[in-house]
């Protein structure tokens, strides 16, 4: 039998759908977690350059990435709630911004942890950590643009121009290793030509992919909550409340 999915767009139907979809992110998120941080902190081999020190890098890396990659998938689903207003798109963009504001904070207090034993300071103007802090003011601008309109609709509407005007600032930190010299390393995650150990390997995809669980379970139980926010005098929500209660 054919599913429409297109039912699910609507916030009423999308909302039992996200309940039941959480546990299967947020468990394995867990698992996964406890999982990549083991191997990473007690099997993994120390690193001949950095040392012990080197390990920070299974939070740093995963959590960089996932700064990255959510402010991209805010800031798509922030286009289409303004190109084809569709609610649910606009509520997704506001629901993702806090987790992926969280990471953009992760990724630069565990670098300046990591670059205080490598760089002899806490904190350097590079080219990457600029932007990535930039990236997390970006976070920022969004949230408290969003919540300082009253009318929902327009706040979508001027946070959506915010977060896809400030996409513009994801590739800079990408590239910026390679556009620029910097002080911060290339890419650690390579697809070929990796010198990394098998265990330091599997640790930081294993991280990873908890850190992406954890995003999606994040995003799911927030809108939850913004969509009975938003559509708290709508019949459905009534009928909720009373089967709940």
């Amino acid at each position: 039998m054919a599913i429409n999915w297109f039912k699910y767009s609507a916030p009423s139907t999308f909302y039992g759908l996200a309940g039941k979809m959480i546990p299967w992110f947020a468990i394995p998120s867990v698992v996964l977690f406890a999982v990549g941080l083991y191997i990473g902190f007690f099997v993994a081999p120390v690193d001949a350059v950095q040392g012990e020190a080197y390990r920070i890098i299974f939070i740093h890396v995963p959590a960089s990435i996932l700064s990255m990659f959510l402010y991209l998938v805010m800031a798509g689903y922030a286009a289409l709630g303004l190109i084809f207003n569709t609610r649910l798109s606009s509520m997704m963009a506001t629901a993702l911004a806090p987790t992926g504001a969280m990471f953009a904070f992760i990724s630069l207090w565990t670098g300046a942890l990591w670059g205080k034993p490598m760089w002899g300071a806490w904190w350097v103007w590079d080219a990457r950590l600029t932007s990535e802090l930039i990236l997390l003011f970006l976070y920022f601008g969004f949230i408290a643009l969003h919540a300082s309109i009253d009318d929902p609709r327009r706040a979508d509407r001027a946070a959506a121009l915010l977060a896809i005007v400030g996409s513009v600032n994801v590739p800079i930190i990408y590239f910026s290793v390679k556009w620029w010299n910097t002080l911060h390393q290339g890419s650690t995650i390579k697809f070929t030509g990796t010198s990394m150990h098998v265990a330091m390997q599997e640790a930081m995809f294993i991280t990873l992919l908890a850190c992406w669980f954890y995003a999606v379970a994040m995003a799911l139980i927030r809108v939850r909550s913004i969509i009975l926010e938003r559509e708290r005098n709508n019949l459905w929500v009534s009928e909720l409340k009373e089967v709940n209660s």
